[in-house]
């Protein structure tokens, strides 16, 4: 029998969909069931482009309907290979539509806990990218993938092509990772077994691995601690995790690779984890962070924050990304935090833009650390003083770590293992 032409009576309609299935043997441009990838069994769509272009139609949108909800009813995890060019403009706005119906579907997982992967393949653009994609938790691309909401053909013609890339995606915070293909089974298999993998139980301190005894003044705090000799994030993140995974980007437009977020393995646990690296925290690294703790929270991982910074940026590109909107709202996520959350001062800790990682009455302490309301360079000028004031200063400050032990801002100075 042959295919009607649809609800708009589009001419050519059916003729379409029935070639799309001689050539493709399906019936739909997605396919959905369960699969199970590295050990955790998942809900798996997958876009078959080849089908009018992967484009999504009202059965389109049945299908996913069907997929969201039976993820829901099986407690499991979203995965989306993706390859489409958008709406199907033969059913006109009852196809735009279903878009809606993905976003209600994807927002009903999300309240169950359950977390969404999406795998952006060439190309993913329109609807598609605007909500299976971009509406992700974690997202991930192939490399060369065209990635954008404008097709290559409604684009503007002066339009610059690489920000229509998966790499131009990434450069630009709104996806979290590139893989090569063969690399993609393993790094699916890591990401669902982190994020399948709740707990209860706070994430442990990590051990110091830096200088073992408390500074002896402020200004020797200070100096130890903007030593270049000093161990970063990076060296507490290898040594604390088995494996990890990194997310990137604040899905805002930027990228601060001063702020290491992601999910890594310990001791058959997965925690959450967003680490300043030493240098002064931009916009983005704060949203990012954010971002992070609200995905731990929702899917019920602990978190370890890693503060090290001498403050937030305060630059003009800064102000003009939103810095004061950015940093409150790291600190409205890290207060609403139903997850334990554990802070480590491990270096800098300076001001606001420090503070604002840091779990509200659950921070420790390294011996190279210090933590205090402004540089005591900015306070030796804002009180007028000349520099060789800024050591006394320093002390007044009462920045060093066994000072905030005796104020009782910190739990305690963890030691060297």
């Amino acid at each position: 029998m042959p295919l009607d032409d649809g609800p708009l009576r589009w001419d050519g309609y059916g003729a379409a969909r029935a070639r799309a299935t001689e050539s493709t043997g399906e019936r739909e441009s997605v396919i959905c069931g369960t699969a199970t990838i590295g050990g955790t069994r998942t809900v798996v769509i997958s876009f078959e482009f080849r089908y009018l272009g992967g484009s999504l139609g009202r059965h389109t949108g049945d299908r996913l309907e069907a997929a969201y909800t039976r993820a829901r009813e099986l407690r499991l995890p979203v995965v989306s290979l993706i390859a489409t060019g958008g709406s199907r403009m033969q059913e006109g706005m009852l196809a735009l539509t279903q878009l809606q119906r993905i976003a209600g579907q994807s927002t009903l997982n999300r309240a169950a806990g359950l977390p969404q992967l999406a795998v952006l393949r060439d190309p993913t653009t329109g609807g598609g990218w605007a909500t299976l994609g971009a509406g992700a938790d974690v997202v991930l691309a192939l490399p060369g993938a065209q990635v954008g909401f404008a097709g290559s053909r409604v684009r503007p013609a002066d339009a610059d092509p690489s920000a229509y890339t998966a790499e131009g995606q990434l450069a630009t915070g709104h996806i979290d990772a590139v893989v090569l293909p063969e690399r993609l089974p393993g790094t699916l298999a890591r990401w669902l077994r982190l994020l399948t993998t709740p707990d209860e139980e706070p994430a442990p301190v990590p051990a110091a691995q830096g200088a073992g005894d408390p500074p002896d003044s402020g200004w020797s705090a200070v100096q130890r601690t903007r030593s270049p000799e000093r161990p970063r994030a990076d060296a507490y993140l290898d040594t604390y995790f088995d494996w990890r995974e990194d997310i990137s980007g604040d899905r805002c437009g930027g990228v601060d690779d001063g702020m290491r977020c992601g999910f890594g393995h310990r001791a058959g646990r997965t925690v959450a984890y967003a680490a300043q690296c030493g240098t002064a925290t931009r916009p983005a690294g704060f949203r990012t962070a954010a971002r992070l703790v609200r995905l731990a929270d929702r899917l019920g991982i602990p978190v370890l924050t890693l503060v090290d910074t001498p403050g937030a940026a305060n630059d003009a590109a800064a102000e003009r990304s939103g810095a004061g909107a950015a940093i409150a709202d790291l600190f409205a996520a890290m207060a609403a935090a139903r997850t334990p959350l554990t802070s480590l001062l491990i270096g800098e800790g300076g001001s606001g833009g420090a503070l604002a990682l840091a779990a509200p009455g659950r921070l420790w302490a390294t011996p190279d650390s210090y933590f205090s309301v402004i540089a005591p360079e900015l306070a030796t000028a804002i009180l007028k003083r000349p520099p060789s004031e800024v050591p006394h200063i320093a002390d007044q400050l009462h920045l060093r770590p066994q000072d905030l032990m005796s104020l009782g801002l910190i739990r305690g100075i963890v030691p060297a293992n």
